[in-house]
């Protein structure tokens, strides 16, 4: 376990996030699926779901880990080719769409031999985000125009959304927000942001107006979003409205500390309990504190998102972190608040913790591109260190070799010194005693010289 804990690279703190909460997921996913098994088994015995959920989590992970070892500048090149082919999976989406769970949405296709659905519109969003940062990171240096920028960069983001926007309006402008905010972050200017914020509003409402003038030319779930926003605005029962408010009864009959794991009574009634709607069960079944609790850590996880972007020292790293770190928090968010009716029922899950294999692996594979971004980090910064180590053990050796020569001098020079000092005692000696002439003629003479 300690070796593949120090496998991992990237930040650690993500990381212990990341697997907080999909270890938490087990216990409301457990309990809500029981809902689902009794209707299609009869038994009401969820194992069969939870084996399922813990499979779509380790999968998960292995995406995470696999991803993360990718160089992220490598996603910069992938973006551009990824990007035509998720405009085909949408159109087909839009054509062949599947039905899941008799839910009136077309919003998944099934992928062949394999029977997995898979909702295409998260795919799409990870390789805009990554598009939009590439442009953003690429024209940093030279202010674009209003034609360029529109032709590189906003024909693919609204070519993207127009084949999301029919099928799934809350994913649309999800993604539309979040490009906005790349766009403002990434110093793009803001006369070209407005002017593109009223381009997509406008266009927008041109399509509902449309929507609602020739509802059978749009076969999809436009009725369906439409008739949400509605309904949310007004007081029509239908089916959202029953799910809102047995959410809101869940919630409400939780209270502080919850009914306990296990025991909640709404599951029963809710159709998406554990997906849509499984943050009401876990304020059910943890009360305030459980809701706190998983509030908390999103946040925190926001929080380490922006210190990661912060760190970055390339501005596409620091977009690819805000571009797939920020909207998983944002969806979880917005989950909480259909749960409270803050919001009309939108269709998102919360992020790790719903159940569901493609909404779990796309979310992977956006933390696994974040933590290779924070990786490359690390590895700047282990380099760094270790060439400062070296010139440290470098000056070491010169300060020691320094020192060494200068001992050497010293000890010369006191060698020398003690030279002189004898050479200076033995000629005062002889300077101070007689000779005779017949002794030493010399010397005598010399003595003779002194006196």
């Amino acid at each position: 376990m300690k070796e593949l804990i120090n496998s991992l690279k990237g930040d650690k703190v993500i990381w212990a996030f990341i697997a907080l909460l999909a270890l938490f997921s087990f216990m409301p996913v457990f309990s809500a699926s029981s809902n689902l098994a009794y209707m299609r088994h009869g038994s009401g015995n969820a194992l069969t779901y939870l084996l399922k959920h813990a499979v779509h989590i380790f999968i998960g992970f292995f995406i995470i880990y696999q991803v993360h070892k990718i160089p992220y500048h490598y996603f910069r090149g992938i973006s551009m080719f990824a990007l035509p082919i998720v405009w085909v999976l949408l159109i087909y989406t839009l054509v062949k769409g599947t039905v899941i769970d008799g839910a009136n949405a077309s919003r998944w296709i099934q992928i062949p031999f394999i029977g997995i659905s898979f909702q295409t519109s998260t795919l799409a969003a990870i390789v805009l985000y990554v598009f939009v940062a590439r442009y953003l990171s690429k024209s940093r240096e030279v202010e674009p125009t209003l034609k360029q920028s529109f032709i590189d960069l906003w024909i693919p983001v609204f070519v993207t959304l127009a084949l999301i926007f029919p099928a799934n309006f809350s994913t649309a402008a999800l993604i539309f927000a979040m490009v906005t905010m790349l766009a403002f972050i990434g110093k793009y200017p803001l006369r070209y942001i407005g002017l593109i914020l009223g381009v997509g509003l406008v266009s927008a409402l041109f399509f509902v107006l449309i929507a609602k003038k020739f509802p059978e030319a749009f076969p999809n779930r436009v009725d369906t979003w439409i008739s949400r926003i509605d309904n949310f605005m007004g007081d029509k029962p239908d089916e959202d409205i029953y799910q809102i408010e047995k959410a809101k009864i869940a919630i409400a009959t939780g209270g502080v500390y919850g009914l306990g794991p296990g025991k909640s009574v709404q599951k029963n009634f809710l159709p998406q309990s554990s997906s849509d709607f499984i943050f009401a069960i876990i304020v059910e079944e943890y009360g305030l504190f459980g809701a706190m609790g998983i509030l908390s850590i999103y946040l925190l996880l926001l929080f380490r998102f922006i210190i990661a972007a912060h760190k970055s020292n390339s501005l596409f790293g620091k977009l690819v972190v805000v571009g797939l770190g920020f909207p998983i928090v944002f969806q979880a968010l917005i989950n909480m608040a259909v749960a409270v009716e803050l919001l009309p029922v939108t269709g998102q899950t919360l992020p790790l913790i719903s159940s569901g294999g493609s909404s779990v692996w796309m979310t992977c594979i956006a933390i696994g591109i974040i933590l290779s971004v924070t990786k490359k980090e690390e590895e700047i910064a282990a380099e760094l260190e270790e060439k400062q180590k070296r010139e440290e053990a470098l000056q070491r050796l010169i300060d020691k070799q320094l020192q060494e020569d200068e001992d050497e001098i010293e000890e010369v020079d006191e060698n020398q010194e003690k030279v002189n000092q004898m050479k200076s005692s033995i000629k005062d000696k002889i300077m101070e005693e007689d000779y005779s002439i017949e002794e030493n003629p010399m010397l005598a003479i010399k003595g003779m010289r002194k006196k």
